[in-house]
């Protein structure tokens, strides 16, 4: 089995003591380093305490090694294309947390910065975190089973305030929307 926990760390900017300090009970950044790197087991139960700490499921922690996941090689800078110092699993946003269930929209022509083929993968939260997602795009649904996708621009009371993508678009308002999902990847062929 590969240890991913360095990996997921990173991934979400944490570092050894950020990471020790999250744990309940908090512990050591030397442990969680020893736990990293193999020097110590990883046991079910620290793999519970790191998963929570984390915010992803415990199973994320660990992969097969018989099974081959694409690698982060190089990040692009300024200066071009620099190469890790050592490649990575590559993780996905949506593998590494956050609440809420994910919904799945899909492009079929141009909109904004949009492009017919694009998914855009949204993560869903209650219309009383709206505050959180200003100036964020979002799916609302509307009654009948439509729904609104925008720009959230407003919130007044159980109504919110979406500014479509496209040039010249009006601005939609939706009454009491049970969930709003929030842009979170985007996924492109190229």
């Amino acid at each position: 089995m590969i240890n991913r926990i360095r990996d997921i760390r990173k991934e979400k900017g944490m570092t050894l003591a950020d990471l020790a300090e999250a744990c309940t009970p908090p512990t050591t950044a030397q442990t969680i380093g020893r736990l990293e790197t193999g020097m110590r087991n990883l046991s079910i139960k620290w793999m519970d305490r790191i998963a929570d700490a984390l915010g992803v499921d415990a199973e994320m922690l660990v992969r097969s090694e018989s099974t081959p996941h694409p690698q982060v090689v190089a990040t692009l800078g300024a200066a071009g294309a620099e190469a890790l110092a050592a490649p990575r699993d590559a993780l996905l946003a949506t593998d590494i947390g956050g609440e809420g269930t994910l919904v799945v929209l899909t492009v079929d022509v141009a909109a904004g910065q949009y492009l017919p083929g694009d998914q855009l993968w949204l993560r869903q939260i209650a219309p009383a975190e709206a505050q959180q997602a200003i100036n964020r795009d979002v799916l609302a649904p509307r009654p009948g089973g439509r729904f609104a996708f925008g720009r959230l621009i407003d919130r007044q009371g159980k109504m919110v305030g979406l500014l479509p993508p496209g040039a010249g678009q009006k601005q939609m308002v939706v009454d009491n929307p049970p969930w709003l999902a929030v842009a979170e990847m985007l996924v492109r062929t190229l």
